[in-house]
C-alpha cells in the first residue's frame, strides 16, 4: 500500500496523463453516449437555480438553439442530477482525493477586495467565454479535436492566443495580487 501511495504522490510523465486521459474520454463516450464536458453541467445547475427562484431562463433563444441538447434534461426534470453532474462530481472528488494523497490540500487566504474582484471577474468571463466558444477547453478543445471538429483547432489557437494576452496583462498587476 505504501508504494501505491508513493506511486502516486511523484508526478507522472505528461504523455501517461495524456493517454489515460484519452482512454478515459473514450471509455465515457462509449459507456454514456457523450464525451467529457464541464461547462454543460455548471449551466445545468446555475439555469436550475434562476429557474426555481422563478426566472424562465429555459425561454432564452440560448436554450432553444441547443433544444436538442439541453431539452431532454429540461422535460425530465434532470436539470441537478443528470450526466454533466456525475462527471463534475467526479473531477471535483478525483481532484480532492489526488491532492489529498499528494499531501498539497490546503486554504489559502484571500490577500485583499482587489484580489476577490479580479477573481471573480475572471470567473464570470470565463463562464461567458465557454458558452461563446460552444465549452471550455475539455469540451471544445479536448473532446472537440479527436472527433475532427474544426471548432476545436480555431479554439486552441485563440485559447494560446488568450493565454499569451492574460500572461502579459497579468504581468502588469502582480503586485496588486
Amino acid at each position: 500500500m505504501k508504494s501505491i501511495i508513493t506511486f502516486l504522490k511523484k508526478p507522472w510523465p505528461y504523455w501517461v496523463g495524456g493517454i489515460l486521459l484519452g482512454l478515459l474520454n473514450v471509455i465515457l463516450l462509449g459507456l454514456s453516449g457523450i464525451s467529457w464536458q464541464v461547462t454543460s453541467g455548471f449551466l445545468m445547475w446555475g439555469s436550475g437555480v434562476l429557474d426555481c427562484c422563478g426566472i424562465k431562463i429555459f425561454d432564452l433563444s440560448y436554450f432553444a438553439s441547443y433544444k436538442d441538447y439541453y431539452e431532454p434534461l429540461i422535460q425530465n426534470h434532470n436539470i441537478f442530477l443528470n450526466q454533466y453532474t456525475i462527471l463534475n462530481l467526479g473531477v471535483i472528488l478525483g481532484s480532492l482525493i489526488a491532492t489529498l494523497l499528494a499531501c498539497q490540500f490546503r486554504f489559502k487566504k484571500i490577500k485583499n477586495k482587489k484580489q476577490l474582484m479580479f477573481a471573480l471577474l475572471g470567473g464570470i468571463m470565463m463562464g461567458y467565454g465557454t458558452r461563446l466558444g460552444i465549452g471550455c477547453n475539455i469540451g471544445a478543445l479536448f473532446s472537440g479535436i479527436p472527433s475532427l471538429s474544426m471548432h476545436a483547432w480555431i479554439f486552441g489557437i485563440f485559447t494560446i492566443l488568450g493565454a499569451w494576452v492574460g500572461v502579459k496583462i497579468l504581468m502588469n498587476f502582480i503586485d496588486i495580487l
